[in-house]
């Protein structure tokens, strides 16, 4: 990546793209964050400079750099996307951990965050603005839409398919052929034996819905 990149968020995810940035030698501009109390704090020599629609950031995007949005909440993280996409005419970057391992006939869209020690493997497609946290291991043809969160240490096995909005807790497993509907939760640990309906919570071992 030539161009240096502009992070919104600056909480955990934003500190974690921070270092998966820094350790792939991508320069970074700063850090953007909506709580004013975190301005001007820094993080080794990376400042967070204002908020999230500062235009004197904001201007610089398209050109002269790049942007990631590390920020958990889904509706935060779609607003943002929204906006860099009307306002500046781009697409954020992937973040991708120099550790993560990804099969060459993996597929990956643009914005997501992809964690240390992540593991992808063949035929796994994975769409936009998803979070993959460290130490996670997508099986061979496995599908993850967009806006997708998994957490820590989840297992997903072969073909499993994840509608876009979904929440994998940490921990989570996911056998395989299961599908896990738009904008399902599953609970941290759980082991998921079923497919989940849209919109559902689930949890334990075998999940099951609240």
């Amino acid at each position: 990546m030539e161009n240096p990149v502009l992070i919104f968020g600056a909480g955990t995810l934003g500190q974690t793209a921070l270092d998966i940035f820094q350790r792939n030698n991508v320069v970074v501009y700063g850090l953007l964050d909506d709580d004013q109390k975190l301005h001007g704090q820094e993080f080794g020599d990376i400042s967070v400079l204002g908020d999230t629609d500062d235009d004197g950031y904001l201007k610089l995007i398209g050109h002269k750099c790049e942007a990631c949005v590390a920020i958990a909440d889904n509706r935060v993280r779609k607003q943002l996307v929204k906006m860099l996409n009307e306002r500046r005419k781009v697409q954020p970057v992937n973040a991708i951990h120099d550790t993560a391992v990804l099969a060459t006939s993996s597929a990956i869209g643009h914005g997501n965050l992809i964690g240390a020690r992540v593991v992808l493997n063949p035929n796994v497609n994975v769409g936009h603005h998803n979070i993959i946290q460290a130490g996670t291991v997508i099986d061979a043809g496995t599908k993850v839409g967009d806006y997708v969160h998994i957490g820590t240490g989840s297992v997903i096995n072969s073909g499993v398919t994840i509608e876009d909005g979904a929440f994998i807790g940490t921990g989570a497993v996911i056998v395989a052929g299961v599908t896990i509907g738009k904008n399902a939760r599953v609970g941290a640990g759980s082991v998921v034996v079923e497919n989940v309906s849209a919109n559902a919570t689930v949890f334990g071992n075998p999940a099951k819905g609240l």
